[in-house]
């Protein structure tokens, strides 16, 4: 769709749009369960919390010296893989 340049073209495609909205009739079908959408926010949220905290945990254990491979044993992974997603993030 390309955007109207002169006045009359944006005003029908004001027009245009004013009618679509008088005219709009929802799709229950479609339409988003507003709970099931706030859950995913706030999931999103804390994940990203998450996150953070990891990296300052993350930080700290490496600057108190700790290894990449206890890091890693610590979140789940190899110190290598540890390493390698953390490394540039907490330097």
């Amino acid at each position: 769709m390309t955007m109207p340049r002169s006045v009359e073209e944006i005003l029908q495609h004001a027009d245009e749009l004013a009618e679509r909205f008088e005219n709009y009739e929802p799709d229950l079908a479609a339409e988003l369960d507003p709970r099931a959408v706030t859950l995913l926010r706030e999931a999103i949220q804390e994940r990203s919390h998450a996150e953070r905290h990891l990296m300052e945990a993350v930080r700290a254990a490496r600057q108190s010296g700790m290894s990449w491979s206890a890091i890693g044993t610590f979140v789940g992974t190899s110190g290598e893989a540890a390493r390698q997603k953390y490394a540039d993030r907490v330097a």
